[in-house]
């Protein structure tokens, strides 16, 4: 028996224009036509169409499954096997970032509660970026460090907040006057100023050791976005990030009681 292109369309829950753009793909091409050149679906055309539906429900492009069709080398159960596993790892990053929701929605219920005047009186320019924290949060998920820092920033008062940004800016102003002093990277000064900036992580977020301090420097230089964390840009200097990525390096070789692997070239 044979079925019109209507009746396929109902069938299968799909428009009439899919059914052409397969046809028109080389991917479902009607058996027979009608007296009057009507497209004509047989049996097997059908079962083919739920193949094609399966396979467009999983997520494989029309390229794909056309070389599944079309390529008796190509083994139908390893590509599911792929795409199982594709599948896999995006349930499992869908539920990183539902977590990543979950704690920004903690957050905003447990800490600082703030007005826009109240914000800038405690933050001032410096802003936190909903897209870095989440690529972080994706970035780190399985660090220990990452799930505490984020559970005793969500706990901070507000209180707590006013002093830690007062840390930091009173720290941030003694780096841009190393900085502009042309106080070398690996010396004692910009050093002493990468170890304050490790204790002050460790003292308000999470333990900070000389090794992640050296990743989290890294971000410095290769995302603006977490260095806006640290110096605003406003009051950021073209170098300025390198200089201290440069210093932490120095400090955590300190620790390590070895030397550097650079001169001094801020």
């Amino acid at each position: 028996m044979n079925y019109s292109v209507g009746q396929v369309s109902a069938f299968a829950g799909v428009t009439v224009r899919t059914l052409h753009h397969y046809d028109k793909a080389g991917l479902l091409s009607p058996s027979d036509r009608s007296h009057a050149g009507y497209r004509l679906y047989s049996e097997a055309d059908l079962v083919r169409l739920q193949q094609i539906l399966f396979y467009r429900e999983l997520g494989f492009s029309l390229d794909e499954i056309a070389a599944i069709f079309e390529d008796p080398q190509v083994n139908p159960l390893e590509r599911l096997r792929a795409r199982q596993r594709q599948l896999s790892e995006e349930i499992a990053r869908l539920q990183r970032l539902a977590e990543v929701a979950e704690r920004a929605i903690e957050v905003q219920k447990t800490g600082v509660s703030l007005t826009p005047q109240e914000r800038f009186e405690v933050f001032g320019e410096i802003t936190f970026d909903l897209s870095y924290a989440t690529e972080a949060e994706l970035k780190w998920a399985h660090s220990q460090g990452q799930r505490e820092a984020m559970s005793r920033a969500a706990a901070h008062t507000k209180e707590d907040w006013r002093q830690l940004m007062g840390e930091a800016a009173v720290w941030r102003a003694e780096l841009l006057a190393a900085f502009d002093e042309g106080e070398p990277s690996n010396g004692e000064r910009a050093m002493d100023l990468a170890e304050e900036h490790r204790l002050h992580i460790s003292r308000w977020f999470t333990s900070c050791p000389p090794e992640m301090h050296r990743r989290i420097a890294d971000d410095f230089v290769a995302d603006p976005r977490a260095f806006a964390l640290v110096v605003p840009p406003s009051q950021q200097r073209p170098g300025l990030a390198a200089y201290t990525r440069r210093a932490v390096d120095a400090n955590a070789a300190r620790h390590a009681g070895g030397r550097t692997d650079f001169e001094e070239d801020r």
